[in-house]
């Protein structure tokens, strides 16, 4: 993670695959302002974690069933939308969708951590990250009505 560039490089958890995304503005000042606020790690291969839990543990663990996971489901109850297939991975599915509207779907791939079935990985070394912003960028428009770059405070109104 590279909050002076915005830009994410972790390897799917699932599959090991690379993949490489670029943070909006608002999503990197928040994770600033978490860092500032997160309890002290209780295990030294956690010290690295942006987000540690109440206990000292990372949220993200790689396993099917994280903190995370387990934390938005409670919020999905407690604001009265949970149902079958509304969930935390829901998210990746949407995102996918509306990637795929920015007609960049090799820098979607990326983004994702998939491999295409039609051209091998093997051949793309690597995606532009101009290719990725304007993916990003393209998601931010989607449900903010206005591009990233324009949306500094976090308060933009969301569909």
């Amino acid at each position: 993670l590279d909050l002076s560039t915005g830009v994410l490089d972790f390897p799917r958890p699932k599959t090991g695959i690379a993949r490489r995304a670029v943070l909006w503005p608002v999503t990197v000042a928040a994770i600033k302002a978490a860092i500032i606020k997160r309890p002290e790690h209780k295990n030294a291969e956690d010290a690295a974690a942006v987000f540690i839990t109440k206990y000292g543990h990372r949220w993200a663990t790689g396993s099917q069933s994280t903190a995370v996971g387990l934390q938005f489901g409670r919020l999905l109850k407690k604001i009265g939308i949970e149902r079958k297939g509304v969930n935390f991975y829901a998210l990746r599915h949407t995102f996918r969708t509306i990637a795929d509207a920015s007609k960049d779907q090799r820098a979607a791939d990326y983004i994702m951590g998939q491999v295409s079935e039609h051209i091998s990985s093997e051949y793309v070394e690597q995606i532009d990250d101009t290719r990725l912003h304007a993916v990003a960028d393209h998601v931010h428009r989607w449900l903010f009505g206005e591009p990233m770059a324009q949306a500094t405070t976090g308060k933009a109104g969301a569909k």
